[in-house]
């Protein structure tokens, strides 16, 4: 197994649950949440400039939108749109209020898949959506306990899907043209903490942060563990690529504030591998 360096600190922060990193191509920003505080954050890598926004709910992701301003929203109601510094619900699929949205991406036609869960994470409540902009959205899979990081291979053929209650990456056949999924079986078990976000490379290997671990792993398409960066702090939340850096976000959720004063913030690392293309939103 390969150990990668310890990753450089780029944004300090004290999110309490830091998610949903993408480099906007649109300005070449750094994008992420803080779920539970609904902000919507973006970090100028090379400046330090940054700006941030409250949503107002909690929000699991933030996703921009490829031929229209603004970003494509996973929130505690369902699928939105923020544009203008203004939120608006377009697809109020989770009407129950113990249910939320949690991490979501889209495929390379532009298809945004979330997952959603109960809020105590009650085992079997959790779903995978997709949802499009233009169709109501649909529940592609269910069944999960808290459905969290997303991703494909770099051939498209299959999907990954971490659910974290239950320390599973799991992996399922995916029609890209027809933007279906399989079923979804165990690829590998997360025993030291709890997978949560993730990220493929161009190699096909699968990056996953392990919240209170304090290691992002690195998986190969036969689920073995090949790889991991040890972290600073022990709650990395997620990981995109920008280029062959890997980009972390982390977690200060449950820390008091003088415990881990890094908790919270953005690291990167070269992994020397480029990551597979995210698509923005395509609606």
């Amino acid at each position: 197994m390969r150990n990668y360096p310890m990753p450089d600190l780029v944004v300090r922060a004290r999110a309490e649950v830091g998610e949903s990193p993408a480099i906007d191509p649109r300005t070449g920003r750094l994008t992420w949440v803080d779920i539970t505080r609904g902000t919507l954050r973006e970090n100028d890598l090379v400046t330090g400039d940054h700006a941030e926004a409250d949503l107002g709910t909690l929000l699991g992701a933030a996703i921009p939108r490829t031929t229209a301003p603004g970003f494509a929203v996973a929130v505690s109601a369902g699928f939105g749109l923020y544009v203008d510094g203004s939120l608006s619900i377009e697809d109020p699929v989770l009407r129950e209020p113990e249910l939320r949205m949690n991490d979501a991406k889209c495929d390379s036609r532009g298809r945004l898949w979330a997952g959603s869960t109960q809020m105590e994470f009650e085992p079997g409540r959790g779903r995978l959506h997709r949802w499009d902009g233009a169709e109501p959205s649909l529940v592609a899979a269910d069944g999960f306990t808290l459905p969290n990081g997303l991703g494909w291979s770099p051939e498209d053929t299959v999907m990954y899907l971490v659910d974290s209650q239950a320390h599973q990456l799991l992996q399922a056949s995916y029609d890209l043209d027809a933007g279906s999924v399989g079923e979804f079986t165990e690829l590998a078990r997360v025993g030291s903490g709890l997978p949560d976000g993730l990220a493929v490379d161009a190699d096909g290997g699968i990056w996953v942060a392990v919240l209170g671990g304090s290691v992002v792993q690195r998986f190969d398409p036969k689920g073995r563990l090949i790889g991991q960066i040890s972290m600073p702090v022990s709650q990395p939340a997620s990981c995109a690529f920008h280029g062959t850096t890997l980009i972390i976000t982390t977690a200060s959720a449950g820390l008091a504030e003088d415990e881990e004063p890094l908790a919270g913030s953005v690291f990167a690392v070269d992994v020397s591998v480029p990551g597979q293309p995210v698509a923005g939103f395509a609606g």
